[in-house]
């Protein structure tokens, strides 16, 4: 019962709105994001977890070999980086071992929402790849990564609560940021937001989510 109520905690912060997730980014985010790729510090719940916490090995490995995608041809065929070895880690984590994530991966330590990420139980993340952002123009990004409460305000939009399964994630959806996104389509042909952003490797799983890996970043 203590861990059904712990569990109950998380998942009210993970739906919280993004003034208390902004309040959410610990010193270990900052400690995390002094080095790029590292994993979370050692006193955070994330990293005491195991992939037998959320699906056994098998499973991982079932998942993995059901992502889809013209884009899954760039993820790497092994390693942490790999679909089995993003399965076994938490989201953030999962995501530093990406090469296609690296941008993602540095907004979001920089926003000091590692923590909250990796230990939210169950949610599904709108992950944009680094050529997204790379369409943003470099002084309005590099504005935006200083501007921590608009960085959280974006970021946040991209999660929302539950790992969404493809037959499940099409439709409206309230963000972490307290926004509304909408992902149409069915099967392998999805878009997401108003910029109509193509899910280009989809059903990718991490120990505590569920990845789509997008070609655009969703602005709230």
């Amino acid at each position: 019962m203590k861990s059904m109520k712990t569990r109950t905690g998380l998942v009210a912060l993970a739906i919280a709105l993004p003034l208390s997730l902004a309040a959410c980014g610990s010193s270990s985010d900052n400690t995390a994001a002094a080095g790029a790729g590292s994993t979370p510090a050692a006193s955070t719940p994330a990293d005491t977890m195991t992939p037998s916490d959320t699906m056994t090995s098998s499973e991982s490995m079932d998942a993995a070999a059901a992502v889809f995608g013209e884009g899954c041809a760039a993820v790497p065929k092994d390693g942490s980086g790999s679909f089995n070895g993003m399965a076994t880690d938490p989201v953030a984590t999962a995501a530093s071992n990406n090469p296609l994530l690296s941008t993602l991966v540095t907004a979001v330590k920089q926003a000091g929402l590692v923590d909250t990420l990796n230990s939210a139980p169950e949610i599904t993340v709108f992950a944009p790849v680094n050529d997204a952002f790379a369409k943003i123009p470099a002084a309005d990004l590099k504005k935006v990564l200083a501007d921590k409460p608009t960085l959280t305000k974006i970021l946040t939009n991209h999660v929302v609560a539950g790992k969404l399964s493809p037959d499940q994630v099409a439709g409206d959806h309230k963000t972490l940021a307290g926004t509304t996104i909408t992902v149409n389509g069915s099967g392998e042909d999805l878009t997401v937001g108003k910029a109509d952003a193509k899910v280009i490797c989809g059903n990718v799983p991490t120990a505590n989510a569920t990845v789509y890996i997008i070609d655009g970043v969703l602005m709230p």
